[in-house]
């Protein structure tokens, strides 16, 4: 198994586990904040795909003239990072939207992957990253960072009143 392998068995593993979590998340709940809550579930899909997209494509071969239809315009500004989640639904786009944009990100990052070099992944990032020096890091702090969230989605839903899923 080459590195690139290891790096992309990890990234298909991080996203089962989310996936898993959000099949037993009731999208009723996907703008729900708990009590005392900072954030809720649909701004941690929303930043989940503007993750991938930053760590697993952008800093991977830089930005395309076609990324934007990838990511429509409001993603970045409320998802990205420094963003607040808001417990307002209507300052954001659909449960349903934000499903697809996560999934059309991933699947995006997986099929550019499957053409990367083993080599490349010695490369530093193509936009620098203050974690990250090679493309092999941001590879796995890509995967990393979706099982930080995955974990707040977790906790979320255990907070709204859902059962334990393990």
């Amino acid at each position: 198994m080459t590195r690139l392998d290891v790096l992309i068995d990890q990234l298909r593993s991080a996203r089962i586990y989310t996936e898993a979590i959000l099949a037993e998340t009731p999208q009723a709940d996907w703008f729900r904040m708990p009590p005392g809550g900072v954030s809720h579930v649909a701004w941690q899909v929303g930043h989940l795909a503007i993750a991938e997209y930053r760590l697993g494509l952008e800093r991977i071969r830089g930005r395309r003239d076609d990324d934007p239809a990838l990511l429509p315009d409001p993603f970045l500004e409320v998802f990205g990072r420094g963003s607040v989640p808001a417990p307002d639904p209507t300052a954001y786009p659909p449960a349903r939207e934000i499903r697809a944009v996560f999934d059309a990100v991933h699947g995006r990052t997986m099929a550019e992957l499957a053409g990367l070099t083993d080599s490349a992944l010695d490369e530093p990032p193509e936009v620098a990253h203050r974690l990250c020096a090679t493309k092999l890091q941001i590879l796995g702090w890509c995967a990393r960072h979706e099982m930080v969230h995955s974990g707040q989605i977790a906790l979320l839903r255990r907070q709204l009143g859902s059962e334990p899923l393990w």
